[in-house]
């Protein structure tokens, strides 16, 4: 399931982002890349655990918890706290699979990668190239979003994203552990939910509507973890 959450963040919200990214360290971001993605890995990244990336990070959770789009497609459990890149000057990330288990730094804690997420915080037309570009069953997906915009994939596709030529690219990328680990269960409910929700929206005190809510509270208690 491909899911495009648009006006995540406000453009108060990327104007802070912005400034706090211009002065923040950055480092190869290889440092997080496994074994075989690191030879295919060329950018920029802000250290997990700096300061900025926790102040960022901090705003994108809050903006999730609060948009019921990106709730209803993800049913998220877990989440891995934002990281930060940057591309520019020919950058690029060939084609790789992200790891199923990710551990959450300076804890314990680790969350299968059932869904990865890309929150795009520079304008498409202030960059050329940076496509990110998806390989699911239904073919090859090629995405450059507004900033402020943000794409749900499955963590199991194979992705990419092409070389920077121009200008300077930046992101926020996470991943997310769902209390609906298998992807075509996580895509039945998002598509019974969004028809409930503009049902509801025209037809009021319907029978019908409660019936397909508890069809799908009754799916959700059969395929969700907690």
């Amino acid at each position: 399931m491909l899911a495009r959450i648009p006006d995540v963040l406000s453009a108060a919200q990327l104007a802070e982002c912005r400034r706090a990214l211009t002065g923040a360290d950055w480092v190869d971001g290889r440092v997080t890349a496994g074994h075989r993605s690191e030879k295919v890995k060329d950018n920029l990244q802000v250290p997990e655990g700096h300061p900025v990336a926790r102040q960022l990070g901090g705003i994108v959770l809050t903006a999730l918890e609060r948009n019921p789009l990106f709730l209803s497609a993800a049913l998220p459990l877990k989440i891995v706290p934002p990281l930060f890149n940057r591309y520019e000057d020919g950058q690029t990330y060939g084609d790789h699979v992200d790891g199923a288990i990710r551990p959450v730094t300076g804890t314990p804690h680790r969350v299968r990668t059932d869904l990865s997420a890309t929150l795009f915080i520079s304008e498409p037309d202030e960059y050329d190239g940076g496509e990110l570009v998806i390989t699911d069953i239904f073919g090859t997906h090629r995405v450059k979003l507004p900033a402020g915009d943000l794409i749900l994939y499955p963590g199991t596709s194979l992705h990419r994203v092409e070389p920077v030529t121009r200008g300077v690219r930046l992101a926020s990328f996470f991943w997310i552990e769902s209390m609906v680990r298998e992807d075509s269960q996580r895509q039945l409910l998002f598509d019974l939910d969004t028809a409930i929700q503009e049902l509801a929206a025209t037809i009021l005190e319907n029978q019908a509507v409660d019936r397909l809510l508890n069809v799908y509270h009754n799916l959700l208690r059969r395929w969700a973890d907690t």
